[in-house]
């Protein structure tokens, strides 16, 4: 796949004006800072499509992008100061629980990790959530360019094996050196024609 067009939308605030009009929509979800805004920046070939913040916990809307006028990229807001209540399954408070459950447009969540860290209970949390309420999912492991490429299969089987989940499912990115971006793209479109058969 090539984006050929990418543009920005819309952003909200409030649940009750969360988009659903049925245009496919793929959400990257993740800790602050952990690379959304640069790696949806680097899939659409341009620099400042998505705003990167170096302040974690700043995006705190949902940020709509229209790509190739087929689909949308969804920045949902960095999870890292995300109140969490724990019961019988994970409950996401505010916008990116009302998001992510309600939504009938989302092809697939990926959900952002740095590949330096293995992951956090909340990251961990948010894929158990995923996986209970039957969401499709992938993961994308960030920041790949600041490890040794020699390095890169241990830290993703570690992830891998921390998630408890197989590595096949694991992309590995980079927003500096482009490291990932055509897998990524070439998924999406996967996913888009599986959608529309």
């Amino acid at each position: 796949m090539i984006i050929k067009k990418a543009v920005y939308k819309t952003s909200v605030n409030n649940a009750s004006k969360i988009l659903d009009d049925g245009i496919p929509e793929f959400a990257f979800i993740g800790r602050s800072n952990v690379g959304k805004s640069s790696l949806i920046n680097t899939l659409c070939n341009l620099k400042s499509l998505a705003k990167a913040s170096s302040t974690p916990g700043k995006t705190k809307m949902i940020n709509y992008f229209d790509v190739n006028d087929k689909f949308r990229f969804v920045d949902l807001p960095g999870y890292g100061y995300a109140q969490v209540e724990k019961s019988h399954y994970y409950v996401w408070s505010g916008l990116l629980g009302e998001y992510l459950t309600k939504t009938i447009s989302l092809v697939t969540a990926f959900v952002l990790l740095d590949i330096r860290q293995l992951p956090s209970e909340k990251d961990k949390q948010m894929i158990e959530f995923l996986i209970y309420h039957h969401l499709p999912f992938a993961i994308i492991v960030t920041k790949a360019d600041k490890i040794a490429k020699s390095k890169i299969n241990v830290y993703i089987e570690a992830i891998a094996k921390e998630l408890n989940l197989r590595k096949e499912i694991i992309f590995v990115s980079s927003s500096q050196t482009g490291l990932g971006k055509d897998k990524i793209l070439n998924y999406i479109e996967y996913k888009l024609d599986e959608r529309n058969e």
